[in-house]
């Protein structure tokens, strides 16, 4: 799978996993170079407290357009280590 996001490819793996609709790439293939952390927070009453990333590609930046869950809840362990995608990120196959 790709994540693109303004003609670039932030993320790429073979190793997804999906939750709710939504691909989760592991940490380690993602292009560090495009995300920056954000304060922004959400909690999810299964996943537990998710922690943003703001996205910048060629100068433009998306705010908020990745997610994480640092310390899932149990019933989502398999997505600890893992980013997922919105805001206008294409998720892909490879």
């Amino acid at each position: 799978m790709k994540a693109i996001w303004n003609g670039t490819v932030i993320a790429e793996s073979d190793d997804t996993v999906v939750v709710e609709g939504n691909h989760y790439f592991p940490r380690e293939s993602i292009v560090d170079t495009h995300f920056s952390p954000s304060e922004n927070r959400s909690l999810c009453h299964w996943k537990g407290t998710a922690s943003y990333f703001h996205l910048e590609v060629d100068g433009t930046r998306n705010p908020n357009a990745a997610w994480t869950y640092p310390t899932p809840s149990s019933a989502a362990s398999e997505i600890a280590g893992h980013v997922a995608f919105w805001r206008g990120v294409e998720v892909v196959e490879a």
